[in-house]
């Protein structure tokens, strides 16, 4: 899924302001043209990443695209819900796309509501039917190529069945990044899980607790899933190659979160963060 690109066109960006972002994230930060945006946080102090209006502190990039044009309208507010939506694709033509929230975060718990609908973007990957994820310790899209398809990350996959075949949820993915699991280095790049199948268009609740560079785990109906240790750079993978000529640490303690179009239509009625305690 996740190749290393070259010759590549990056956005120029502040060097400083970009590892700054990365190693103090959880402070607070802005991402750049967001810093007025405001998050609300309910009376038991989680965050509501969407406002439930518009996509005010949420950034997309699309590949092929610079960073901020939401090509085709594909991320959109439809009844209430963030939508990611290919009503202006003829075809999918491998335009991976993300939807950034401008703050980054270290040690937090990450609640998203979710359903897929609709018929899969013509073009689209087997693989990615019924496919979105949470990008988590990501790096800023603004440093991103304009032909990247991920961002360096780890990915907390979600999935949705088919109706007949059994399909675990919250897998976890590494574009650019590898983990740690069972005290050894894993370098495999999709690895599943043990949840249950969650066939159909109905909503689904998808947590992931996350502690900087020490461990993440994934629950689903409050049952841990997966859990692995220490995401890090892969210093094999273009993407990752790029981001440590920069100066940024091999090891992830922090990062963007964002989520994904993969060419499957999907909505999100609800996205939140509660800050951890490092």
């Amino acid at each position: 899924m996740n190749s290393p690109q070259s010759g590549a066109a990056v956005p120029a960006f502040n060097r400083r302001k970009f590892l700054t972002q990365i190693t103090t994230a959880g402070a607070g930060l802005a991402l750049a043209g967001c810093s007025t945006y405001k998050s609300k946080k309910t009376a038991d102090n989680w965050i509501q990443l969407y406002n439930g209006r518009n996509l005010d502190g949420w950034i997309p990039k699309i590949r092929y695209h610079k960073m901020g044009d939401n090509f085709g309208d594909t991320f959109r507010i439809v009844d209430g819900y963030i939508t990611v939506s290919y009503e202006a694709y003829k075809t999918f033509d491998e335009r991976y796309g993300h939807l950034f929230y401008h703050q980054p975060f270290s040690h937090y718990r990450l609640r998203a509501e979710y359903r897929f609908i609709g018929d899969q973007c013509p073009g689209g990957a087997g693989w990615a039917f019924r496919n979105n994820g949470l990008m988590l310790h990501g790096q800023t899209p603004e440093s991103m190529t304009v032909d990247q398809d991920y961002p360096v990350s780890i990915e907390a996959q979600l999935l949705g069945g088919d109706g007949v075949h059994p399909r675990h949820n919250l897998n976890v993915c590494t574009p650019g990044t590898n983990i740690v699991m069972n005290g050894k280095l894993h370098t495999q790049h999709c690895t599943d899980s043990t949840s249950k199948t969650y066939h159909g268009d109905q909503w689904v609740t998808a947590e992931v607790e996350v502690h900087g560079n020490d461990y993440i785990r994934h629950i689903m109906e409050g049952v841990e899933v997966l859990r692995y240790e220490k995401p890090q750079l892969d210093p094999k993978d273009g993407n990752a190659k790029r981001l440590l000529a920069m100066g940024q640490p091999l090891m992830l303690s922090g990062g963007t979160i964002s989520v994904q179009s993969e060419s499957h239509p999907t909505q999100f009625r609800k996205i939140e963060v509660l800050p951890l305690d490092a």
